[in-house]
């Protein structure tokens, strides 16, 4: 194994622990503390929690340093993985694929957040690795995301809530 692998794998494994670290430390504060409470309150509806005594702007001042503290560490883990912190190689629709991450998982649950994006990884990964092969030539790697907002449309078609979000029930 020569250094650029071993570095590789070293943001790699650095990146997985640095995940696994923040989910659990973000599904313990927000299932256990009594501050976690009050945030999700917060999020589903300020003026009733304001109304039920929460100091609101203390925890909506918390939450926005909380997410751009957590928002750097992630751009920090994505510069140490693309090498490069050129403004021309940031933001390349990563916030789509975020979103779709969310959405595909289940809105409002962690865990399927988690899933989400692990599971639009793995469709691009396997999508940019195959797409050819299986298509006999005709779409190569370059369509990978098209690949990807498919499954995630088709998916959306068969369960709204997505893979781990609660059932909603059809309203007539």
């Amino acid at each position: 194994m020569n250094c650029t692998t071993f570095e590789t794998v070293a943001v790699v494994l650095s990146s997985w622990v640095v995940l696994v670290i923040v989910a659990v430390l973000a599904a313990i504060f927000l299932n256990r503390t009594i501050y976690g409470r009050y945030l999700l309150a917060l999020g589903r509806n300020e003026d009733a929690a304001r109304y039920s005594g929460i100091r609101t702007e203390r925890l909506l001042l918390l939450a926005y340093v909380v997410c751009s503290l957590l928002a750097g560490v992630g751009g920090v883990l994505f510069a140490l993985d693309v090498n490069s912190v050129a403004p021309d190689k940031q933001g390349n629709f990563y916030e789509l694929y975020a979103i779709a991450a969310a959405v595909l998982g289940g809105i409002g649950n962690l865990p399927g957040a988690v899933v989400g994006g692990l599971l639009l990884g793995l469709i691009e990964s396997i999508g940019s690795g195959y797409l050819g092969d299986l298509t006999g030539g005709v779409l190569g790697s370059h369509y990978t995301d098209i690949l990807a907002f498919v499954v995630l449309i088709i998916m959306l078609t068969l369960r709204p809530s997505g893979l781990l979000g609660e059932r909603v029930a059809d309203r007539a």
